[in-house]
């Protein structure tokens, strides 16, 4: 098989193009994809889709990860989209988008948050089959190879029998060694609380961290992403760009009467 038949791959994260995550996601694919790496030029997690609307932006080739072309870009995890998207693949459109491997995990509300969910977030406004994929595992280092079956197979599957429009793939992996599987679900309720600490500085002024714990809103839920990472399994929930709450809408339909 040549270059030109095999798909095209789009792949970005929000931890650099240099990290571990990326590195090993390139490694599973590179076999029967042509891959393309834009990704930010250092860590932009918690960015989810902003883009950079007041500053330029700058492009570096790199070639820090073999089988692929790998650009850094100095802006957001979106950036990084659009500008490979109109840039660097020069008008080729590619058959899949893909953010990740993520160092952390993106379930629940932090699918809002998320660079890498942005990532697909953005492809899936292009109408291109998009993927996040993250990893609970917060170590940077992490040994991400027990990952490799499902991440091939995901991406198989949809790139043979695509994605709905407006419909993208949020994936996250346990913090485990071995799954019990695969579960179908959706995105479980959560919350961030206790998320600023206050420190003094030595000149005399106040600095806050933004840190945080998460809290689990549905404790005793078995049917979201939450609830199958707790449990040992891959969760894979289908993501809508589209938010609008059509139950509601159809009910506020008396307020035009």
């Amino acid at each position: 098989m040549t270059t030109s038949e095999k798909p095209l791959i789009l792949i970005s994260n929000d931890d650099g193009y240099h990290s571990n995550g990326i590195k090993t996601l390139v490694s599973f694919l590179s076999d029967f994809a042509e891959i393309v790496v834009c990704a930010p030029e250092s860590a932009r997690s918690g960015y989810s889709c902003a883009f950079s609307a007041a500053d330029f932006l700058k492009l570096k080739k790199r070639y820090n990860i073999p089988g692929c072309t790998v650009w850094s870009c100095t802006g957001t995890p979106v950036d990084c989209v659009k500008i490979a998207l109109e840039v660097l693949l020069s008008g080729r459109r590619p058959n899949l988008i893909i953010g990740g491997i993520n160092h952390g995990d993106n379930s629940s509300v932090n699918t809002h948050y998320s660079g890498t969910m942005g990532i697909a977030c953005e492809g899936c406004m292009k109408y291109i089959p998009s993927i996040a994929f993250s990893n609970c595992d917060n170590d940077t280092e992490a040994n991400l190879s027990h990952l490799r079956s499902y991440v091939r197979e995901i991406v198989k599957r949809v790139l043979t029998n695509g994605l709905p429009k407006g419909v993208c793939l949020n994936v996250n992996f346990p913090q485990v060694e071995q799954f019990k599987g695969l579960k179908i679900c959706r995105m479980g309720y959560g919350s961030w609380v206790d998320e600023v600490v206050t420190r003094s500085h030595p000149l005399g002024y106040e600095y806050y961290w933004m840190v945080g714990s998460y809290r689990n809103d549905e404790p005793n839920a078995t049917d979201n992403d939450r609830w199958a990472l707790e449990n040992g399994f891959v969760s894979v929930t289908p993501t809508r760009i589209d938010v609008t709450d059509y139950e509601l809408l159809n009910k506020l339909k008396s307020w035009e009467e």
